[in-house]
This record gives structure tokens, sequence and C-alpha cells, in this order.
């Protein structure tokens, strides 16, 4: 997200809540070597990151703009399906996209791509290299006994969006159940680009895989023109099985004009 040219609204920062970031569980060496569980739950994800390909389901988000005051200034939605077509091709068809009234943010496409991959991460031998995976210790979440671990990329390319933040997996099923952190990549230096910190949460569909169902960031995003609240909601819902091979192709996000882009108006 980046602040338009022609804003200028200055907010005061003491009536605004800074997302806190969760604590963080006592480090106690695992019965279990690191490196083993480690590896052992990168396999898993990465089985489970090739069966979600074969799932179908609705994808939501909301953002919400707050002003100073504390009320709700401008919203961004957009509801989709992401489904396959007659030819067994992966697709997102929108299907709701409302016009926006957001006034001092815009919506780029780094926040796209964070939308697609870094909110719903998934940890796999494609992109494990590109990661220092640290131990963090054991913690509970949700009733479920979980290793967490601090997630950083070792370098950023340009053009590329990663996570950066702690993931919490599963000790028995060894996915991901839980991540918290931000997107991360090289942008213009230029522009006042922000993203906020946000948490993800998965649920067991079908019995076996970890899914991520729900997603919320509830930031302040420290723009060079004054503080801006953020609230941010997504969902991923009815998740089915579909069987067949596939591929992905990305189609484009309506905006208010209805027409597909990247970014939206300038004011």
């Amino acid at each position: 997200m980046r602040v338009p040219p022609a804003a200028f609204l200055v907010f005061l920062a003491a009536c605004l809540v800074v997302a806190a970031p969760p604590s963080r569980a006592a480090v106690v060496e695992p019965d279990v070597p690191v490196e083993e569980i480690i590896e052992r739950f990168i396999d898993k994800e990465t089985e489970f990151s090739q069966a979600r390909e074969a799932y179908i389901y609705r994808h939501s988000v909301k953002i919400l703009e707050y002003s100073n005051s504390g009320s709700v200034r401008g919203r961004w939605e957009m509801v989709q399906d992401v489904l396959f077509d007659a030819d067994s091709k992966r697709v997102e068809k929108v299907i709701f996209a409302p016009p926006s009234s957001l006034k001092n943010i815009v919506l780029t496409p780094e926040d796209l791509e964070d939308l697609r991959s870094v909110q719903p991460f998934v940890m796999t031998r494609e992109n494990a290299h590109e990661y220092r995976i640290d131990y963090l210790g054991e913690q509970r979440v949700d009733e479920i006994d979980t290793y967490m671990f601090s997630v950083k990329p070792k370098q950023l390319v340009k053009g590329k969006r990663y996570f950066e933040g702690q993931i919490w997996v599963d000790q028995i099923g060894l996915q991901i159940v839980k991540t918290y952190g931000k997107g991360v990549g090289k942008t213009d230096a230029k522009k006042d680009h922000q993203f906020p910190r946000f948490e993800t949460y998965r649920d067991q569909i079908d019995g076996e895989y970890w899914f991520p169902v729900y997603t919320r960031a509830d930031d302040t995003l420290p723009f060079r023109s004054g503080p801006q609240k953020i609230r941010m909601i997504i969902k991923y819902e009815n998740y089915k099985k579909f069987l067949g091979t596939s591929t992905i192709t990305f189609g484009d996000v309506v905006e208010e004009d209805g027409q597909p882009g990247g970014e939206q108006p300038q004011p």
C-alpha cells in the first residue's frame, strides 16, 4: 500500500493503536533434532501445496481505512472464486468488486501479490532455500502443541515478494497452523510503500491438510505524510476437491470502473 501523491493528511499518532507482535515461547530443545523437524515440515508443506491445487474455494478480501477519529473513512472489497474452467485450468473469477472508497491509500501490485502468496504463506521445497529458519521453542496454539520458528528471507530479489515473521507448526501433523508477519520485498524508494502485519490461521480440511481459512491485519502504517490506521480481513471458504489435473492462470482484478488493472486510479 502507498499514499497517492495528492494525499497530505496528517493523523495524530496518539489516536491510533499499533498491532502488537505475539509473545515468544521459551526456547526448549525438542526431543527430535530441529534440523529434522524443519526437513519434515517442509516436505509436508510441499505435499499440502500440491494437494491444495486440486481444491476450489472462495477468496474474499476487505480493507478498511480509518480517520483520525476512529471511524471508517474508506473501504476496498473483492470476492472471487478460485476454480477450474472447462479445460481444467485453474482461474480466478471475480464475482464482487464494488467501487473503492479509499481516500488516503492506493493498492499496489505488491499488495495484490501479497494477497495471493504471502498472506496464505506456504513453506515448500521450491521456496525454502530462500529463507533463514530459526527455532524459537514450543508453544500451544488453540489447544494444538506447536513448534515456533522465525522465518526471514536471506536476500531480497527485485520483483519478488517474501514472508517475514513467525510460523507455528503442528507437532503431530508437521504443518503450519498459524503465521504472523508481513510481506517484504524491494520497492521503489521514491514511493511510500507500507505493508501491514497480519495473522493467518489454518484449519483442517477433509481431515488431513491444514488450509488457510482466515487472515486479519489491524495495523497503523507509518506513511511519510502521517500514520494511517487500516484493518484487513481475508477469508478462504468453501473448499471443495476437484478431481483432475490443473494449471494456474491468474486473472485481472476488476477495479471500480469495471476494468482490469493493477492499481486504483489516482485521485
